[in-house]
């Protein structure tokens, strides 16, 4: 298949290249820096490259997180996916994957099902990035065959969570919390091949994260640890409703995906 991949140059889009190209793929890369250079948030330009591509598949892995402006991200995920959904569309390409995000759910006690409704009516700052997503996962459903990869939170080698990243370098500035928050993670190249997987899945959302949601309480001194930085102290607390992580269970039972990495206990050797 020809595939668009808008976002090549990112830490998944780098990774997702070499391992749809090995499957015989044929795969053109745009970013703002990549081969075909095109900043997502210009209509025509995107429109333009997306037609000459003339590609079977359009892959989303686009993000804008360099300076950690969520309000940017989102601008992203709105006008940038409403640009690249609609180029695809009038390209006449049938199947769009895209990336989103497992931590933008409801409040609720367990672990979030793919069923579970995302936090529209979430407080700000926090509504910013859930309005982002639900309109990048409402413009990608246009198509006729679409899959929304709900992305666990990322970690390992060119992440935030790597021994040389952003996370690391807060953590040992003792400005990352270890409270009774919970996350759901997912190695770095368990996200690109879960991306090529969704080339055959059947359309819809799937929650792409590792088998065991955590509280940063246990999680972040291991990460810590693995990282050669000191852990801060762990806080006694009531998590915030919406951080429940996400269960994977429909991706293993259902669509036959595993994580390499079960669980970022072992995992995390690989930061």
């Amino acid at each position: 298949m020809r595939i668009v991949l808008a976002g090549s140059t990112g830490v998944i889009g780098r990774r997702l290249e070499p391992l749809l190209t090995a499957q015989g793929h044929e795969v053109i890369g745009l970013s703002r820096t990549g081969p075909v250079a095109v900043d997502v948030l210009d209509r025509d330009a995107v429109a333009a490259a997306v037609r000459d591509a003339r590609p079977d598949v359009v892959m989303h892995q686009l993000t804008s997180l360099n300076n950690r402006d969520l309000a940017a991200n989102s601008r992203l995920r709105r006008v940038g996916t409403r640009n690249l959904v609609d180029a695809a569309l009038a390209a006449g390409v049938r199947r769009i994957v895209a990336q989103s995000i497992a931590w933008a759910y409801e409040p609720g006690a367990e672990p979030a099902t793919e069923t579970t409704a995302l936090d529209l009516d979430a407080a700000e700052p926090r509504q910013t990035t859930v309005a982002g997503v639900a309109a990048l996962e409402s413009a990608v459903a246009e198509a006729p065959e679409w899959v929304v990869l709900r992305y666990g939170t990322l970690y390992g080698p060119d992440t935030w969570y790597a021994r040389d990243g952003l996370m690391a370098q807060l953590a040992a500035a003792g400005r990352v919390p270890a409270d009774a928050n919970v996350s759901s993670l997912l190695h770095i190249d368990d996200a690109a091949t879960a991306a090529v997987a969704a080339l055959e899945w059947p359309g819809g959302v799937v929650n792409v994260c590792d088998d065991e949601p955590a509280a940063a309480s246990e999680w972040v001194p291991a990460f810590c640890a693995a990282a050669g930085v000191p852990a801060p102290a762990v806080t006694v607390g009531e998590r915030q409703g919406w951080a429940r992580g996400a269960s994977n269970r429909f991706a293993r039972t259902r669509l036959g995906w595993a994580p390499s990495c079960p669980s970022w206990r072992e995992g995390f050797a690989t930061v």
